[in-house]
């Protein structure tokens, strides 16, 4: 263990948290190529383009409609955000329209903290929130996202341990005790929140996020279980018929999956996710089970990244035009004012004549 630390506090002192968090996540990204490549070099295509042509009409438009009911539901992340940073007039419409761009957008580029807060600072501060305020609700959202995590995940770990073991590898009665030490935590947490108001950040005021109490904490983790059961729920109706999976299961294969992508910052947790389904969900064919995963994909990553894209192209045109139409203020002229007095310009000085001899 000092050996371990020892390591970590050089590695720390060299290379800095940032160039670590760069380093892990080409290590993840680099495993995960690997297990890849070797699942995937023996693929018949063709099978897989069978996979997907037989897939029901029915379950595509069902799997369709719970991404869509994600993406609702993700739009409440931003307005329970601008009401914990104390931003309450800005609209629901303009919360839902820097919602579902960022995510969109930050879910498939990658980095999604800057590149989804980058658009989000784009559509807010037309409503005159600063980078402050835009990073503050990042914050917010993110903090959504985890406590919603921690609770589906803590829950299906605890249920459903052995789901967990097909993607960590480690024994059930472990992943069960890590489920409930996650629920523990959980419930220390919404009870530490409740106890009296928590601030953190730096400095006073300006710099500090104030955390939502215990009932709205509650609020904050429903939304995140809301957001990643439509998720979970539109993977499972794709999955192919045989064998059968309990949906427990699948759900927590698909989060322990989606977390590794996203911490592996690939663009739409490229490679990663699908390495991490695909070892978990052995037991069903590959190509059929890629299938599954290529549905997905256009539905929930490319068909909102193109959207995203179409809806921001054409906001920038629509204010564009608008700047364009404003006249420029006109200069009010008072009839009564006297009319400025002008300061008499001095004279040049004459030239010297220069006299010769």
């Amino acid at each position: 263990m000092k050996g371990l630390k020892a390591i970590l506090g050089w590695l720390r002192g060299h290379l800095g948290w940032h160039t670590l968090g760069v380093v892990a996540s080409l290590v993840i990204i680099g495993i995960a190529a690997v297990v890849l490549y070797e699942m995937l070099r023996n693929i018949r295509p063709a099978e897989v383009l069978d996979a997907l042509t037989d897939t029901d009409p029915w379950r595509v438009a069902l799997a369709a409609l719970f991404v869509a009911a994600a993406y609702f539901t993700l739009t409440f992340y931003d307005w329970f955000a601008l009401r914990t940073i104390g931003k309450p007039h800005v609209p629901y419409r303009t919360a839902a329209l820097a919602s579902f761009t960022s995510y969109s957008i930050g879910h498939n580029i990658g980095f999604s903290a800057f590149t989804g807060g980058t658009v989000r600072y784009r559509i807010y501060s037309a409503h005159g929130l600063g980078a402050v305020d835009v990073a503050k609700l990042c914050f917010v959202t993110g903090l959504t996202f985890w406590l919603g995590n921690i609770a589906m995940l803590g829950l299906g770990i605890t249920v459903e341990p052995w789901a967990a073991s097909a993607v960590d590898q480690l024994p059930a009665w472990i992943n069960r005790l890590i489920g409930i030490g996650l629920l523990a935590g959980l419930a220390a947490y919404v009870v530490w929140v409740g106890l009296k108001p928590r601030r953190i950040g730096v400095g006073q005021g300006h710099w500090t996020v104030t955390l939502p109490g215990w009932k709205l904490t509650l609020l904050q983790i429903c939304i995140g279980i809301i957001d990643l059961a439509f998720c979970a729920a539109a993977m499972y109706v794709l999955m192919p018929q045989t064998p059968y999976i309990d949906p427990i299961a699948l759900g927590v294969v698909f989060i322990s999956a989606t977390l590794l992508g996203f911490a592996s910052h690939a663009p739409g947790g490229l490679g990663v996710f699908d390495a991490a389904m695909l070892v978990a969900l052995s037991q069903f064919e590959t190509e059929a089970l890629l299938g599954a995963l290529l549905l997905l994909r256009l539905l929930y990553y490319v068909t909102p990244f193109a959207l995203a894209l179409v809806i921001l192209g054409i906001r920038e045109l629509l204010m564009s035009r608008r700047k364009r139409r404003i006249p420029p203020p006109a200069v009010s002229v008072d009839p009564l004012a006297e009319p400025p007095v002008l300061e008499p310009e001095a004279a040049e000085p004459a030239p010297r004549r220069v006299l010769n001899g």
